[in-house]
């Protein structure tokens, strides 16, 4: 009797060797995401992907502003890192300065100290619970736009052609897209035209007037 046999009298009665799953990390939020009535209250960000033509990786970012539904940013990468994200976002925050909140799953790159060490005090951290993408469903409904109008309907032969497809179609979203919700504005000129303002009164809880 040797393993070769066991492990065949084990696959002819449909047996299988139990493993042992590693426990899910879970994020510590370090506040409680506020309702987005201003521009650059709460940031959603996630990931999704894809795959070119010859079955190599696409990982797509994307960040979308939960009050102007813009998607102010993303990645199109074969690995995004922690490190790669946090330089993405100080580059957005050089540019339209710091949300208040950054919401996210509990996903290695979010939870990572390289995150943590980023937002620092300039931003809130705020993670969903495991299991509850609804509780992200901004960018959830931006991903699943994406998904039924870009990446499902297109085959990217490099990851040159996937950053410009997904690019121009991101440029589509924020410039021609009306939104019933923005009184039948695209999301940037809703935001040029956004007057709300965010206000911090002393127990850290984010208003508008």
């Amino acid at each position: 009797m040797n393993h070769k046999k066991i492990q065949r009298l084990w696959r002819d009665e449909g047996l299988r060797v139990p493993q042992r799953r590693r426990r899910k990390r879970v994020g510590s939020s370090t506040v409680d995401a506020p309702t987005a009535d201003a521009p650059n209250v709460v940031w959603a960000v996630d990931f999704q992907f894809d795959a070119d033509e010859h079955g190599r990786p696409i990982k797509i970012c994307s960040i979308v502003d939960e009050h102007t539904r813009e998607c102010i940013g993303g990645l199109v990468e074969r690995s995004i890192t922690a490190d790669r994200l946090t330089a993405h976002l100080e580059d957005l925050v050089a540019a339209r300065g710091a949300p208040a909140v950054l919401r996210s799953d509990n996903g290695p790159e979010f939870i990572s100290e390289a995150m943590a060490d980023w937002a620092g005090t300039r931003t809130g951290l705020s993670y969903i619970p495991p299991g509850s993408p609804w509780r992200n469903g901004y960018v959830e409904s931006f991903n699943s736009r994406i998904r039924d109008e870009c990446l499902n309907i297109n085959s990217f032969y490099s990851l040159l052609h996937a950053q410009v497809i997904i690019g121009d179609w991101k440029d589509e979203y924020n410039h021609h897209r009306r939104h019933s919700s923005l009184g039948y504005l695209t999301p940037a000129e809703y935001a040029r035209q956004c007057t709300h303002q965010m206000e911090t009164d002393d127990s850290q809880n984010v208003r508008t007037e």
